[in-house]
């Protein structure tokens, strides 16, 4: 067995309902899959002594979850109070219109067509309810709408899909692009050495320990790849299905469409950098 200290970001191990932080509480969504991992982490976060709490993506279309969630802050004799959404993709928001009607609150997000009520989501906002501090950070790459959430309390960021308890992010093209994606990991870095960021509550797999370590892995992970795709191109790889069989020819084949997303995204970069044709002029 792998010593999780020895892992990219140091992660905690099984990923389960409950505490993680001081303020943050994890109610994990039963929609595991290759892509979603053990299942969506839906985030109560408040507080202490506080009777408000904020949810961070109440995770996919399903009554059980949304109201399991709701019951994990009644058992903390907290009301929730407020709905954000750290991007748009289904796993993460298409429970938020009927966990709205559940609890009677708004819902905040990037993409106005995702908001329940007057107030959006933007860069730089600072998220106050009964105590509780939020900072909004943009963080474009894996869809133009991700935001992650600093909680500077517990020294902890909430990344969404932006980082993952396991494994690597895709960068959903063309919605998604890896120019985006790589400022803002690094846009990341800067809270775990500016800010005194360590522990990473992401949207699926376990918490993160050590976020400054998971933060350059991504980036050494991401520099790795596109160095792999440029090689893929310079021996004759012309399509990025063929780019994806060279690249991703010792990942499971079921990966391989959402491997196609990167590696468009990494095509197109590669282009824009003009270090393979096709790019500008």
């Amino acid at each position: 067995m792998t010593d999780a200290a020895a892992l990219p970001g140091q992660p905690r191990g099984v990923v389960t309902s409950g505490p993680a932080t001081a303020r943050a509480v994890n109610v994990l969504a039963p929609n595991a899959s290759a892509m979603t991992l053990d299942g969506t982490n839906t985030w109560l976060v408040s507080e202490p002594g506080s009777d408000l709490a904020v949810v961070i993506d109440p995770g996919p279309l399903d009554d059980i979850h949304l109201r399991a969630v709701i019951a994990a802050a009644e058992q903390e004799g907290k009301r929730i109070a407020l709905t954000l959404l750290t991007h748009g993709h289904p796993d993460h928001a298409e429970g938020a219109g009927r966990f709205a009607e559940l609890t009677r609150t708004n819902v905040r997000a990037l993409d106005p067509a995702l908001r329940l009520g007057d107030e959006g989501l933007a860069a730089g906002d600072v998220i106050r309810t009964g105590g509780l501090e939020l900072r909004v950070v943009p963080t474009p790459g894996h869809t133009s709408d991700s935001l992650c959430f600093h909680l500077p309390a517990d020294r902890a960021v909430l990344t969404g899909d932006t980082i993952l308890g396991r494994g690597t992010t895709v960068v959903a093209h063309p919605d998604g692009r890896l120019g985006d994606y790589l400022d803002s990991l690094r846009r990341l870095r800067s809270l775990t050495v500016d800010d005194g960021v360590h522990t990473v509550l992401p949207g699926h797999g376990p918490v993160l320990e050590d976020a400054q370590g998971a933060v350059e892995f991504y980036l050494a992970h991401r520099a790795h790849r596109l160095a792999q795709v440029e090689t893929a191109v310079e021996n004759g790889c012309l399509t990025p299905e063929a780019v994806v069989a060279q690249v991703y020819a010792d990942v499971d084949r079921s990966l391989w469409p959402a491997a196609e997303w990167s590696v468009r995204a990494q095509l197109e970069y590669l282009q824009d950098h003009g270090l393979i044709p096709g790019g500008p002029e």
